[in-house]
């Protein structure tokens, strides 16, 4: 590293230099994902091309009494898993979008040497759900991650991981978790208080979240808000320049990594044939060195 790219913002390092790594890595994950029959696919893919992939299903674990307190385990073939990854899903808080939609993305890194750990939760729309309901859900998943799979997890490091909304919960639960190896955000909303004053269907719904917008709920905004606090100290923000429902800008945040990968849509993420899930690959395992 030069003296010059000492001193850049870190966005602009991955771009100069993990980028181009990943661009000669990316046959190799779409190789991967081939064979379990994710082909390689153009950027922005489509909600809806997501949920249409095959995937090999999750063992699933109730983590609490309410029946939206579950958990999907994925194991790898292989003994020791590289990591666990605690998954949290997105769709706007929104009881609509339910944990199935990520089932191939937990497919793919279960088959690349992963442990899964996603986490289905209360939602806008469920008795509980909302915000603080749909948080402590999540730290309750986490919590008992502990009692799951004790002899092939229990030493292994932990990332947290979520796209989007489920993104927004797992900044909020990495602030507070000093045991973790660190936490990705794709596409992650990192900013609850700007993101509720935009105007798609996924920021208006940041309000039905909360129980009301800012101005008057404006204790709770801040508590729920990671961009007021500190971040995990080794968390990276991925991003796609070409996201239409959370906005660029969420990818900045004091004390994170930010990484760029370009014409990538907001769904590319969780799709295992896209660029972006390659990125995803080679990020986790910069979050794993020591």
């Amino acid at each position: 590293m030069t003296s010059q790219e000492q001193h850049l913002p870190v966005s602009k390092f991955y771009q100069r230099h993990l980028l181009p790594a990943l661009l000669c890595f990316f046959p190799l994950i779409s190789a991967f994902a081939a064979e379990v029959d994710y082909p390689q696919t153009a950027a922005e893919v489509s909600f809806d091309s997501v949920r249409a992939l095959d995937f090999t299903p999750g063992s699933r674990i109730d983590y609490g009494s309410d029946p939206l307190r579950y958990g999907l385990l994925w194991l790898p073939e292989q003994q020791t898993p590289l990591a666990t990854i605690v998954f949290i899903h997105g769709g706007c808080w929104l009881n609509a979008y339910d944990i199935s939609h990520t089932f191939a993305a937990s497919t793919a890194l279960a088959q690349a040497g992963y442990a899964v750990w996603s986490l289905e939760y209360r939602r806008t729309g469920d008795v509980g759900g909302g915000w603080p309901g749909s948080f402590e859900d999540i730290q309750a998943g986490i919590a008992y991650l502990a009692t799951v799979e004790t002899q092939r997890l229990a030493q292994v490091p932990v990332i947290l991981a979520g796209h989007s909304a489920g993104g927004h919960l797992a900044l909020l639960a990495g602030a507070a978790e000093t045991e973790i190896q660190g936490v990705v955000g794709l596409a992650a909303i990192s900013n609850i208080i700007d993101y509720s004053k935009g105007g798609n269907s996924c920021e208006t719904a940041a309000a039905q979240f909360m129980g009301g917008d800012y101005a008057g709920q404006t204790d709770a905004y801040e508590a729920a808000n990671p961009a007021q606090m500190l971040p995990h100290y080794n968390t990276v923000l991925l991003h796609g320049s070409a996201d239409q429902i959370v906005p660029l800008q969420q990818a900045f945040v004091f004390g994170a990594d930010t990484l760029i990968v370009q014409k990538a849509g907001h769904f590319d993420w969780v799709h295992p044939g896209t660029e972006a899930f390659a990125a995803l690959f080679a990020v986790l395992q910069d979050v794993l060195k020591p």
